[in-house]
C-alpha cells in the first residue's frame, strides 16, 4: 500500500438482504467523505467470489473491509483468513436469533485470524464505517479532520440541563 494513495473501504454482504442495514455503513462513509465500494459476496454460494476479492484486497488500494453477515456469518472470518487488511463485522440481526448467532460466529474467531466485530445490526454497521474511516485517517488528513468535525458535533449537540 502506498501512503500518498487515497485508501478505500468496500463494504461487503453475504445477500441483497443484509444491504438494508449496510446500507448505514455507506451513508456513513459518504458524509465522512470516504471512497468506498458496496458488493455482495456470499462465503457459501459465491466463494470463488470471495477468494478472488480477498486475496486481491491489498492491490486494489483497500484499507479496511466492512463484512457484514446473518446467520453462520462466515464472511468476515474467511476474508480475514485471506488477507492481512483490517476486516470489521457487522452481525446482521436475523428473525430466529436476532443476530445473536451472527454475533457470536463473528466474534469467536481462532488465534491469529482476527476480526473487530461490531455490535449487531444498524449501530454495528455505522460503527463499522466510523471505525474503517479512523483507520483510513491514519494516513489520510482530509478523513482525520472530518472525523474530528463529527466529534465535535456530537459533543455540541448534548444539551447541558434536561428540558
Amino acid at each position: 500500500m502506498k501512503k500518498n494513495k487515497a485508501l478505500k473501504v468496500v463494504i461487503v454482504m453475504g445477500s441483497q438482504s443484509d444491504y438494508k442495514t449496510m446500507k448505514l455503513a455507506e451513508k456513513t462513509l459518504k458524509n465522512l467523505g470516504v471512497k468506498y465500494e458496496t458488493k455482495i459476496i456470499s462465503a457459501h454460494r459465491t466463494p470463488k467470489r470471495m477468494y478472488e476479492f480477498a486475496s486481491s484486497a491489498k492491490k486494489n488500494n483497500i484499507g479496511a473491509i466492512i463484512a457484514g453477515a446473518g446467520g453462520s456469518a462466515h464472511l468476515p472470518g474467511m476474508i480475514s483468513a485471506l488477507t492481512t487488511i483490517p476486516v470489521l463485522g457487522v452481525p446482521i440481526e436475523s428473525k430466529k436469533l436476532k443476530g445473536l448467532d451472527s454475533l457470536l460466529s463473528i466474534v469467536q474467531m481462532p488465534k491469529g485470524i482476527p476480526v473487530g466485530t461490531l455490535a449487531i445490526g444498524e449501530d454495528g454497521a455505522i460503527n463499522a464505517a466510523l471505525l474503517a474511516a479512523s483507520i483510513i485517517a491514519n494516513n489520510n488528513l482530509t478523513i482525520k479532520k472530518n472525523l474530528e468535525r463529527l466529534r465535535l458535533s456530537q459533543t455540541k449537540s448534548v444539551k447541558k440541563k434536561p428540558q
